[in-house]
């Protein structure tokens, strides 16, 4: 019965200089009362401050974050909001996939994003997985990600300073304070990858400085596993220098004990590309295999680049100012 489902806004994040997102087509396409639902673009160009005035504009019970180049699975909503029946339930979400038509190198992208070496946990957000779940703010993606509006909104919303990782931190808040999170491997978007070897390693780049960031605003035990790979780059780095000094430490236990990590590297990554065989075929598995090294090169250069930015509170009247506006389902 329609009386009986929460009204939810769809929010959509795009340029000020674009047409209609493909993402506005799919959310028309949503299987849901429409007297129930709700679609807010909102053109800017600081992704946390325009999903901040469309969540406080919104007047959906539910909000359903979507990017603009995400295509929602027509049945995502009657499917969410069930497990919005419970109500300690604050926030849902699923993976974005990669849809089968897109370029070979996004598929090798796609790839790279689904693997454990590369991605850990948060490959989930790139593939189905397991089962329904509570989770954590590493298996969700704001590009599929619904949540209660009132509890955002009492939590501040998302953090203006902070992009990407603005709805890691906030994630983060909600369950410190009792809040449930939900992933669901059948709640899927499509959304293509980065287009090319350039904007996908930016993307490396941005995602391990934002990482960073959100530590230094919001430290949590679960950001641990995310020092790996700065590390493991210092680790490296250390490795010439080794090799152009001579020093009485250079025992043979001494060079083996301290090569042991990069051997135990090389076999992880011939092992995780020989697993991406069956999912993607040996060429695109042979493709990965560099570009799983690469997100671990960039991811923890930008970590420690993020380290010591500076953040700054976008504001909704300067330059990135927001504008609004509703279409009707």
């Amino acid at each position: 019965m329609s009386d009986s489902l929460p009204s939810v806004t769809v929010i959509i994040p795009t340029r000020p200089d674009g047409g209609e997102p493909k993402a506005v087509v799919a959310a028309r396409a949503l299987d849901y009362p429409p007297d129930k639902l709700e679609i807010i673009i909102a053109r800017g160009r600081q992704p946390s401050v325009q999903r901040n005035v469309a969540l406080r504009a919104a007047k959906g019970e539910l909000v359903y974050f979507l990017d603009d180049d995400s295509i929602a699975a027509p049945g995502n909503l009657r499917r969410a909001v069930e497990h919005f029946r419970d109500a300690n339930v604050q926030i849902v979400g699923g993976p974005n996939v990669c849809p089968d038509d897109a370029p070979g190198l996004e598929q090798v992208f796609a790839l790279v994003l689904a693997s454990w070496l590369a991605f850990g946990p948060s490959r989930a957000r790139y593939t189905p997985g397991g089962t329904l779940r509570e989770t954590g703010e590493k298996e969700l993606i704001l590009c599929n990600q619904l949540g209660r509006r009132s509890t955002m909104l009492q939590h501040g919303g998302f953090n203006e300073a902070l992009y990407p990782n603005e709805e890691n931190a906030l994630m983060d808040d909600i369950q410190k304070a009792g809040g449930k999170l939900l992933y669901d491997p059948e709640l899927v978007v499509y959304r293509r990858p980065r287009r090319t070897l350039k904007s996908f390693a930016k993307m490396l780049l941005t995602y391990g400085r934002g990482r960073a960031e959100q530590f230094r605003v919001n430290p949590t035990c679960g950001s641990t596993l995310n020092f790996a790979p700065p590390l493991f780059l210092v680790y490296l780095l250390t490795l010439p220098v080794l090799w152009s000094v001579n020093s009485p430490l250079e025992s043979i236990w001494f060079l083996r004990l301290y090569h042991a990590p990069l051997v135990l590297y090389v076999v992880a990554v011939m092992l995780q590309t020989m697993a991406l065989v069956p999912q993607g075929g040996i060429g695109r598995a042979l493709g990965a295999m560099p570009l799983m090294i690469l997100s671990h090169l960039l991811y923890g250069a930008g970590f420690w680049r993020g380290l010591s930015t500076k953040l700054h509170r976008a504001s909704a009247d300067g330059p990135t100012s927001v504008t609004l506006e509703t279409i009707s389902p």
